[in-house]
């Protein structure tokens, strides 16, 4: 397991970004202790507001756990009231600000270091993002947006919670512009494969056959694979069934990242809206599609660190993408000169490009 430092990638240990750190049907009015960013949260959802609230995990006054509890007379009778926390061992109560809104056995003012750090969430597509900045500044980039998330005619997305990968995120990364893998690890016959970086967007675009995912001689499966920002990644696939595939990694420590899987499919059977028929259909093709990331996992799961690739002519564009993803570990003001030299679109060596792109 390898850190931040020996990858090179820049001042920051952990990214600047949106990140997955919850399914939003998991995030209930009773809090639950999560680890991310090298560092414990209490997350739970306000009973008035049914907004999800994530603080920081230790109550200033002893230093307990406020969302790792479950046998205090505090938790069991519970721990939520209207949109405040409290914790388990003195009763303090906290607000969604953060702010030490009551101690219950004093008399006198709230201290004003009463107070943890209040984070910036927001649920989207089914699953709940934090905003992480070592700077401490806002957004820089909107969550991307599946335009078909909502249409009847689409099995809304499920997820595959895949538990936390011992690999740093850079190894993940790696996957975009890997074209040399998808025949040894997945069965795939690639036509066109091709790599662009822009602003906060990388893309992989590739068409061919696959194994798993499409059958002999049947249609092409063609896909635009998206990461906006440093941990989300969208697959659009068109081929045997018209599907987005949902790919989310969150750094838990310096070296170790928490994936999610899923995916959304277009009604199999073609009706306006779609049928239980279509979920089943749906899920066995979510299956497919997650023993064929399972093949990458394996392989992250068990690799030694790749600090400095021995790359070949017919590799990806292992180096721009790389220096890509350095965005996100550096200062803002450095971000212009991080990407003048990266941004463009790529093809390996030997390889076609997409149909409708021409190489930089």
């Amino acid at each position: 397991m390898a850190t931040t430092a020996e990858y090179e990638l820049g001042e920051f240990t952990f990214p600047r970004g949106w990140f997955m750190i919850a399914e939003s049907a998991k995030v209930t009015d009773t809090p639950q202790g999560v680890k991310f960013f090298g560092q414990e949260f209490a997350l739970y959802r306000g009973k008035q507001s049914g907004k999800v609230i994530l603080l920081d995990a230790y109550c200033p006054h002893m230093g307990t756990h406020l969302g790792r509890n479950s046998t205090s007379y505090v938790s069991m009778d519970g721990a939520v009231e209207g949109d405040s926390i409290r914790c388990p061992y003195h009763a303090w109560r906290f607000g969604p600000d953060g702010k030490c809104n009551q101690i219950p056995y004093s008399t006198g003012p709230i201290p004003p270091a009463a107070k943890v750090r209040a984070w910036q969430v927001q649920e989207h597509m089914g699953a709940v993002f934090v905003w992480h900045d070592p700077e401490g500044g806002e957004p820089d980039y909107e969550l991307p947006v599946i335009p078909e998330c909502g249409d009847p005619s689409w099995v809304p997305i499920a997820f595959d919670d895949l538990g936390v990968v011992n690999c740093h995120t850079q190894e993940i990364l790696d996957n975009i512009t890997d074209v040399a893998h998808f025949g040894p690890i997945h069965g795939s016959t690639t036509k066109y494969f091709e790599n662009e970086f822009r602003g906060q967007v990388a893309v992989q675009r590739m068409g061919g056959g696959h194994r798993t995912l499409t059958t002999e001689g049947g249609p092409l499966l063609e896909t635009t694979a998206t990461y906006t920002g440093p941990s989300l990644l969208i697959t659009k696939m068109t081929g045997t069934h018209d599907s987005y595939i949902y790919i989310a990694h969150t750094p838990v420590d310096d070296g170790s990242a928490y994936v999610w899987h899923g995916l959304m499919v277009k009604s199999p059977t073609g009706q306006p809206a779609y049928t239980e028929q279509d979920v089943e259909i749906a899920r066995q093709y979510q299956a497919m599609a997650l023993a064929a990331f399972a093949q990458d996992f394996e392989v992250w799961k068990y690799k030694r660190p790749n600090i400095r690739g021995l790359y070949v002519q017919g590799d990806g564009p292992f180096l721009k993408q790389r220096a890509w993803y350095r965005q996100f570990y550096n200062p803002r003001s450095m971000r212009d000169e991080i990407l003048k030299p990266v941004e463009g679109i790529y093809h390996a060596r030997g390889m076609d490009g997409a149909p409708t792109t021409q190489a930089a």
